[in-house]
């Protein structure tokens, strides 16, 4: 029977800096009071910071696609939509470097 393996220090931190992105975005969309949409945001970005597609990292794109219509057709602030770009530059990395 094999183990499963301790990630590395690099994956560690590529995955440390995707969860910091969209703990930033979720940040973002709390605090902006002048986003009536911000509830709906929310609800999605929790979804894409669970376990199960943290689990599936496959799954977190469909979840940051709904995230940023949401946003654009909220016309939320452009802090948040920064953050979006920010969490799909290092999305796109990750999932560049395990595509598994």
């Amino acid at each position: 029977m094999a183990f499963d393996e301790e990630m590395t220090c690099c994956e560690k931190t590529i995955l440390s800096e995707l969860q910091g992105a969209w703990g930033l975005l979720r940040d973002a969309v709390a605090e902006s009071q002048d986003f009536p949409e911000g509830r709906r945001a929310l609800f999605q970005i929790d979804e894409a910071m669970s376990w199960e597609i943290v689990r599936d990292l496959r799954r977190m794109p469909a979840f940051l696609l709904v995230v940023r219509n949401i946003c654009t057709m909220g016309e939320a602030p452009q802090e948040v939509m920064d953050y979006i770009r920010y969490v799909d530059e290092i999305l796109t990395e990750v999932l560049e470097e395990y595509p598994q």
